[in-house]
This record gives C-alpha cells, sequence and structure tokens, in this order.
C-alpha cells in the first residue's frame, strides 16, 4: 500500500511539510479493519506492535509525506487568520478501488509549526471519545470523519491534571474546510483560491464540475456546499446531535461531520443543550445549529466572492446577489430535509409540517428522551398504548399533541406493522450516550 500526496502536491502553499514526535512506547488500543480493507489501506503482515509504531507516526507507510495543514477560522465569531493543524499531521491519501480518494491523519502527533502554545499532543480520553462517537455516527449513516486507529503513546499529557496520552489516526473525504478558504481570501491570494477552488469541485464535485466554468465555479460550489449542508445539519438535528463548536474551521467541504471535542446526543430535549464549557452565549447550542450553519456558509461566500476579484477591488452589487440568493435560500433547504426526516421519524411519507412543528412544541419542558421517545412512538404504533406518553412529565401534553399525529398516520391509510418497522429503522436504538462515553 502506497499513500499519495494528492492534496500537497495540488496546493503546495496549504500545508508544511513535518514529522511527527517520537513516543516513548506506543501500544496499539484499536484498529479498524473494516475501515482499513475499504478505503484501501493494507495492514497485512503487521503485527499489533507494527501497527502501533505505523498509527504513532513512528513508521511511515510508502509514499507518506506528512503535512500539517493551514487554514484560518471563526471561532465562536471572531476570525483568526492563522490556525492550521496544531497537533495533527496528514498522512497523505488513500485511493479506493473505485478511485476514490481518503485522507489519512495522525491526531495528537506532536507540535507543529501551527502549534503556538500547546504541546501538539492529545489525551487518551478525546482519542476514545472521538473514536466512539465517530463510528457511532457513521452507524447512524451521518456523513462524517471516521476512526481507522487509536494507540496510547505511554506517555503523560499535562492538562488541568497529568493524563495518558494517545494518538487518533482519522480518515476523512478531506480536511479542506471553510477556514481553508479563509485562509487564502484573508491574504488576497486569488491564484491560489481559484486553484483550491478547482481541486474541491473536483475531488467532492466532480458532477458539478463538469458543467461549472469561469467565474461560475465559485458560484456552483457554494449552491453544491449548500445542499450538503442542509442535509447535513438535518441529520443532525433528527438525531439530536450537538455538535458543540462549528467554527469555520471545522466544517469541512465535504459535507461531513468533523472534529469531535465537546460533542454529545441529547439525553433530555433542550433546544439550549450546550456541551462546550466555554460557549459561555449559547452560540452553538442544539437549537442554533441551522443558523449557525448559514452564518458560517455566508463566510464561504465572502471568499468564493473574493476569488473574482483584483486585489484591492471590491465585489459590486450584481456579483454578490446571486451569492446572496444561495445563503437566502439556505433554510428553506434546511427546513425541506428537516421536515423529510422527520416525517420518518413519525412513520409518515410525507412531512406534516404542524405535527412537526406542534412536537417540537410540546417536547419543550418536558424532560423527554430524545432517543427513547422516538423508539417508544412506534410501540405506540404497535398497539402498546402509554409506551410514548410515559416519557412526557405530563403525559396530556403528549395526549394533545399525539391527536394529530394519529390523524395524519390514519390519512395515509398504511399497515401499522409496516409503519413501525420503517420507524425502527429511523429512530436509533442505542446512541453513544455521553456519560457512557464519559465512562469507557
Amino acid at each position: 500500500m502506497t499513500l499519495l500526496s494528492h492534496y500537497h502536491a495540488a496546493l503546495p502553499d496549504l500545508s508544511v511539510p513535518w514529522q511527527a514526535a517520537a513516543v516513548k512506547a506506543p501500544v496499539l488500543l484499536a484498529v479498524n479493519r473494516g475501515l482499513a480493507e475499504a478505503i484501501g489501506f493494507d495492514l497485512a503482515d503487521r503485527d499489533d506492535a507494527a501497527l502501533a509504531r505505523l498509527f504513532s507516526g513512528q513508521d511511515l507507510p510508502g509514499g507518506a509525506n506528512p503535512v500539517a495543514l493551514a487554514y484560518s477560522g471563526h471561532q465562536f465569531g471572531h476570525f483568526s487568520p492563522v490556525l492550521g493543524d496544531g497537533r495533527a499531521l496528514l498522512l497523505g491519501e488513500c485511493q479506493a478501488a473505485d478511485g476514490t480518494l481518503y485522507d489519512v491523519q495522525l491526531k495528537g502527533s506532536g507540535r507543529t509549526p501551527f502549534s503556538r502554545n500547546g504541546d501538539g499532543k492529545a489525551a487518551l480520553g478525546p482519542v476514545l471519545r472521538e473514536f466512539l462517537v465517530a463510528e457511532a455516527m457513521h452507524a447512524l449513516g451521518v456523513p462524517t470523519t471516521r476512526a481507522l486507529a487509536a494507540v496510547a503513546t505511554g506517555e503523560r499529557v499535562q492538562r488541568e491534571t497529568s493524563l495518558p496520552g494517545a494518538i487518533l489516526t482519522r480518515v476523512a473525504a478531506s480536511h479542506i474546510r471553510i477556514g481553508t478558504f479563509e485562509y487564502l481570501a484573508s491574504r488576497r491570494d486569488t491564484k491560489n483560491l481559484n486553484a483550491l477552488i478547482d481541486y474541491t469541485l473536483a475531488r467532492h464535485y466532480p458532477d458539478v464540475a463538469k458543467d461549472a466554468a469561469g467565474d461560475d465555479k465559485a458560484l456552483a460550489l457554494l449552491t453544491a456546499y449548500a445542499a450538503r449542508l442542509a442535509e447535513l445539519i438535518a441529520h443532525w438535528m433528527s438525531l439530536g446531535f450537538v455538535h458543540g463548536v462549528m467554527n469555520t474551521d471545522n466544517m469541512a467541504l465535504s459535507g461531513e461531520t468533523i472534529d469531535y471535542g465537546p460533542c454529545a446526543f441529547m439525553d433530555h430535549f433542550n433546544p439550549a443543550a450546550v456541551f462546550s464549557s466555554i460557549d459561555q452565549r449559547s452560540r452553538y447550542a442544539f437549537g442554533n445549529q441551522p443558523v449557525i450553519a448559514q452564518w458560517n456558509l455566508a463566510r464561504l461566500a465572502e471568499c468564493l466572492l473574493t476569488a473574482g476579484l483584483a486585489p484591492d477591488d471590491d465585489a459590486d452589487e450584481a456579483a454578490v446577489a446571486p451569492f446572496a440568493a444561495v445563503i437566502a435560500g439556505f433554510m428553506a433547504q434546511f427546513e425541506a430535509a428537516f421536515a423529510q426526516r422527520m416525517a420518518a421519524k413519525l412513520g409518515l411519507l410525507q412531512p406534516d409540517d404542524a405535527v412537526i412543528r406542534d412536537l417540537w412544541a410540546a417536547m419543550v419542558g418536558q424532560n423527554a428522551d430524545f432517543t427513547g421517545f422516538f423508539r417508544a412512538l412506534s410501540d405506540e404504533v404497535r398497539g402498546n398504548e402509554g409506551a410514548a406518553a410515559a416519557y412526557f412529565t405530563d403525559g396530556q401534553v403528549y395526549a394533545s399533541w399525539a391527536v394529530g399525529w394519529r390523524a395524519a398516520l390514519a390519512a395515509e391509510g398504511r399497515d401499522a406493522g409496516a409503519v413501525a418497522a420503517a420507524m425502527d429503522a429511523v429512530n436509533p436504538l442505542y446512541i453513544p450516550r455521553n456519560h457512557k462515553v464519559e465512562e469507557a
């Protein structure tokens, strides 16, 4: 197996060649062999000790050319012109049998030129959290980066206390972020910005790339990404998932979920649920995620507009209008995608806006377990009356809402068993409960 340096070769100004730090005593904790096989990463003839050295960056696979990626980002609404991979290295890309490229990245592999005051390392807990949650998201059908391996380093890292160190190997469709575009746009580097547009279209939106030309490429990319982002956020919301840190450097142009820090699946429904201790103003609360996605999309639009400008020019009103239209239309795209997912969760073939809207309102303040409630609804369809109402503090609130839901089901006239089975297929029985992840 030989890795490629596809991204670095195409856009050399967006990464810095670097090497992983030496590790004292790497020990393999977990390896995702199914994922390795799927992406063409050959692990044959390597024992655990060899895999520990491989996935800690001590030994490199053929063709590996480790680089730290450059990018900017809006963090909690404030722009940081230089962020970059402060503790990660892109080893290169695997090419699967169908020709698809997959980034293979070490996370927690030591200091890089972007580390600032950090040590570039990772503690065991966050590595295991990302491994568990990323793989759960994949199993739930959510576009996501994935975990290939976890290695204990045999060293301690100092945070508030001394913690065991570890390294995660992450696989992604790519690590191109909104922040990557911001890095170039903030420098008015239109040459590389246009090259990045071309590269992103070719890698993630090849069908769009065939039809886009000249100045239309930037708008085509924004339009394509907006549709993918709307679907992603709708999927998150339908599962009660809270990303926690939707900074622009955590928004991947592939449309995958990336960076599992202070994230969680809600237990009790609460639109104001926040899982980042530093999110003092609840910017990234569960219920704010669609609005923040739209805000982030606007930052990308600003970058893409820059690609067509001379160094000292500003975009005129005519140039801005089609980009603004994409931003303005995002919420309708999200709402349509969300309504379709919620309809499926409720056993409906067609969305009933009133039933969905009223349920969202009814659940507020009821301490309802988000995942358990939707599983109980299929029990109700099977005739187990009271199963879903038990999840509400006030069963009458549920009963009032259920009148409209039952009427919508009856209007479609489908077999109850088939409806319940379809609901079970989209409503998880198991999620990575936050307290269980913390225990692990």
